[in-house]
Parts: structure tokens; sequence; C-alpha cells
């Protein structure tokens, strides 16, 4: 019989504004949020420390809302770089304790340490030891949701550690009736405000009652409400509810080869003409060419997507064309990207853009051809303009469209991470 695995999720606490308070000790004991744009009451709180949460404030709400719950709140300009640079540190620590790492988002990694589990004793010391130590080299507090599968290691710290005052739970099958079976529906990894109204209408108020519910009806069930093709889903409910996964702890997980390589972006205002919605193409267009030149990817299949902004009466479009042969060179990607917009567009003022490619094969499958007309200068060229922005910045080379007054935007992004200031 295969020994029970011990997983962990270990979550740091309000981690972009725990970070800011290492680095920043002079408000260690003020109300400090994390702000999207600070200079704008509109702006959204990406993350808010425990007295500021004490005080009302949560994240993902308007700037303007929480200084009217907490005027003194101490409003920070998100600094991404840093953000990232920390999480890095962290996880070097983690791998200190077990190989076994995956990163499952900036502020949150799972851990398998049932190899390393017998050098530190319980799950519980071990992972105080752990916390203890992040605590000590970065400022840092974490919770860890401990448990035999990655989903009831997630379900532990989401809703028991992080409510702990030593920030630690295990949830096995020893307590999983007396705890999360408990629980309403509402509270389980996956459910939402929609989902929970149906398994609600189907008489189903707790997650033990939808754990205890044999497959075969929830399926049963499901295809009442949902159709024919929701047995998959009944089947990833079940399993959830009753803390069945089997799914391993990959550190490779970030690693697997894409399927496409893409970037979208929101504009700052409606574009309205070919020419600015051209110029912020080449700029996404040259900025996906560089990706798949650094993971050493061609494209075959080019796709453009632009919308507008009013969501209630969605304009746009988002097409697709396949190019004659696999390419990663800017030039050869625009025109293509610009033949579906000149095609598609239907004049409609657009604020959000996009461009990806994907059919993708490894650069070194390129074959030379008779027709190439400077393919192989173009690409040696983008090489080296690659090189000059790896080592000083993606602003230290720019094409002259990008320097268009209220139209270009690349100068703008690469101050930023993810959307947010570096």
């Amino acid at each position: 019989m295969a020994h029970e695995r011990t997983i962990m999720l270990a979550d740091c606490q309000s981690f972009y504004a725990s970070v800011e308070k290492a680095e920043r000790p002079e408000y260690k004991n003020v109300p400090l949020a994390v702000a999207g744009d600070p200079e704008r009451r509109s702006g959204i709180i990406l993350a808010a420390c425990p007295i500021a949460k004490s005080r009302g404030v949560t994240t993902a709400e308007r700037l303007g809302d929480s200084l009217a719950k907490c005027p003194d709140l101490v409003i920070i300009k998100p600094r991404m770089q840093l953000y990232i640079d920390v999480s890095l540190m962290i996880t070097r620590i983690y791998e200190a304790y077990t190989d076994l790492v995956e990163p499952y988002s900036i502020d949150e990694q799972f851990l398998d340490v049932t190899g390393s589990l017998h050098l530190y004793g319980s799950p519980e010391e071990m992972a105080s030891l752990i916390q203890k130590r992040i605590e000590a080299e970065t400022g840092i507090h974490t919770r860890f949701g401990i448990g035999p599968s990655k989903i009831l290691a997630k379900t532990a710290c989401d809703n028991y550690a992080k409510k702990n005052g030593d920030g630690l739970f295990v949830l096995n099958e020893s307590n999983i009736a007396n705890t999360l079976w408990t629980l309403p529906v509402s509270k389980m990894f996956m459910v939402g405000s929609r989902m929970t109204r149906h398994f609600n209408a189907m008489g189903l108020e707790t997650i033990g009652q939808l754990a205890a519910t044999p497959l075969e009806k929830l399926k049963t069930l499901m295809r009442r409400k949902f159709g024919r093709n929701s047995d998959i889903n009944a089947e990833l409910y079940w399993r959830i509810a009753n803390g069945i996964d089997d799914s391993p702890v990959r550190p490779g997980t970030h690693g697997v080869a894409p399927q496409s390589i893409g970037h979208m972006m929101t504009l700052p205002r409606d574009y309205g003409s070919i020419d600015e919605i051209g110029a912020v193409l080449l700029e996404l267009t040259e900025l996906v060419c560089q990706r798949c030149r650094g993971k050493g990817f061609m494209g075959h299949v080019v796709s453009v997507g632009c919308m507008g902004a009013d969501y209630d009466r969605p304009t746009g479009f988002n097409r697709q064309m396949k190019m004659m042969d696999p390419t990663n060179v800017t030039n050869e990607v625009y025109r293509g990207a610009l033949r579906l917009l000149r095609k598609h567009w239907d004049g409609m003022p657009v604020r959000k853009v996009g461009v990806s490619l994907s059919q993708l094969s490894p650069s070194g499958d390129y074959q030379m051809s008779l027709f190439d007309n400077g393919r192989e200068k173009w690409m040696a060229l983008e090489r080296a303009t690659d090189a000059i922005k790896e080592k000083y910045g993606d602003a230290s080379i720019l094409r002259a469209v990008s320097l268009t007054k209220n139209v270009g935007q690349a100068l703008d992004r690469s101050k930023k991470i993810g959307g947010h200031y570096k």
C-alpha cells in the first residue's frame, strides 16, 4: 500500500502589502494598502494589510470606498518586480526543504514534503519551521494548509489556516466530516455565487451534502440543470467535495510547452483609426515575436482580437489566419495581423487589442526557401535587438511608431509588469 502523501499549500499573507511593510518599517503599525492607481480614487485595491482589513478595507474594491472607511489608510503604488523577486526568494527557501515545489500564484505554492517529512517531525512542526524562517528572512508571514492531496491542502489553507492564530491547519480523512463537510457549499473551491445558487436549488446546502450525494445521482441532477454534457463537471465537483485529488506536485508545471504565445492590452482611450490601432498591433506583434524567439518557437497561425469599451453592447472581432510558413519575424507576422485588422475591423472604437501565435514549432525546424526575401537578415537583426533589450531593457530600442504621441504604448508598457508599474 502506498504511503499517504503530505502536501502543503503555503500562502503569503497580504503579500504585496506585507512586502511593502517589510521594506518600510515606519508603516509597521498603520493601515496600508497597495492600489493599482493611487492618483485616482477609482483605482483598485490590490492588497491590504491585516490592520487595514480590520478597518473594513477589502481587496478589489475602489480606492475611494476604502478611504471612506479608513481615512488614514496609507496608499502605496505597486512595485511588481520587487514582489516577483521576493516570491522567488521564498521559493528558494521552500526548495531547501523539498525538491517538489510548484508555484500556484505569486503568493501561493504547493510543497510535497512526503519524502523529507521524517527529518522534521510532524507536518505542523515542519510547516512552523519553514514559516519562522520565511518571516526571519523576508518579513512575510505565511499560512500552511496541509493534507494528503493538493485540493485538501488548498481547502485547509483558505478556510482554516488563514483564520488560525498560528496559520496552520491539517485537513484529512480523520477530521473532514467535522470541518469541511459542515461548511456551506459556497465555501467550496471552484464554486462561485452562481454555482452556489444552482446547488442550493438541487437541495445541496453544505459541502458534506454534495460529498454524500452518489456520483450518478449528482450527474443526473446536473444533466437536468445544464444538459447532457455536464457529467465531467459533476465528477469534478464531487471529487473536490470529497477531497479526492491524485494530481502530483510538479516543479516543472510552468515549463510545459505552450499551445500559443500571445499578448493583449487595454488601451488608455478609444482608438478609432486604422493607423492608431495598427501602431499598437505592431507593438504587440513585436512583443509576441520576441517572446517566441526567447522560447525557441515559430508560429504558423496568427490571431488578432479587438474589443470595444462597452461590454453591454460588445463590438470587435477575433480572427486568425494561417501564414505560408511558420515564423517569428515581426514584419512577417505583422503583415498577417494587419491584413486581419483591415478585413474584419468594423470601424467601431477599440479599447482592447490582442495578438497571438499558435501551431508552434521549434525554431530549429525552419527550412530555407528560395523565396525568403532576406528573412535570414531580419532574423539576425531581431536576435541582435533581443540581446540588447535583454541587457538594457525593452525601452532601449523602440520603433519610431512607439514614440507617436498618445498612440504608442510600448514605452509605458516597458515600465510595467502584469499591467502594474515595476
